[in-house]
């Protein structure tokens, strides 16, 4: 079903429909949502939250993005307003130390994904969401452009920035793991 006929069967009122737009749109709005806010509680209302502002503004969208776009956009929006309220602290990179309990585990591929999720929310606000969008959703620069409202230039420029920051990561932290040899 494309995202018209979708859009169309949820405004009818279909139980199926909306259930189908939560789970094809759940991994991205949690994806937005969990760059910013780090609570686990905070985060599964925030999600809650932007599901229905989605389903209570979707007559409006007029489709001229994709609506994963749309989706993505309110719900990084509803992210940063969230921290704004509650005035959550972004903690500076070079200020923490990450710690890796089991060195062996970082070589299998799904331990090495979440290692790697680890170290990109470290990161500030905006270069955890321009590289989750480019990366783990698949964004185009003009649909960061969209979410974000940034310009493009910015947005390439903090992807650029935001992998030094984790080549740099991740080169102290392998230097950490050296000297722990015996």
């Amino acid at each position: 079903m494309d995202e018209k006929e979708l859009a169309r069967q949820v405004l009818s009122g279909s139980d199926s429909a909306m259930r189908l737009l939560i789970s094809k749109y759940e991994r991205l709005v949690v994806h937005m949502i969990a760059r910013v806010v780090s609570d686990d509680m905070d985060r599964e209302e925030l999600c809650q939250d932007v599901f229905v502002k989605i389903f209570d503004k979707l007559s409006t969208f007029k489709f001229d993005s994709k609506l994963s776009t749309w989706i993505a956009t309110i719900a990084f929006r509803a992210a940063l307003n969230f921290a704004k309220k509650k005035k959550i602290v972004q903690v500076d990179i070079d200020q923490i130390a990450f710690a890796i309990d089991d060195q062996k585990s970082i070589t299998e591929e799904h331990d090495m994904k979440l290692f790697i999720l680890k170290l990109v929310d470290q990161l500030p606000v905006n270069y955890k969401t321009v590289l989750t969008l480019f990366y783990l959703e698949g964004f185009s620069y003009p649909e960061i452009v969209d979410v974000t409202g940034m310009p493009e230039g910015t947005v390439k420029n903090y992807i650029h920035r935001a992998r030094l920051k984790l080549k740099k990561i991740v080169e102290e932290q392998a230097i950490k793991e050296v000297a722990l040899l015996p």
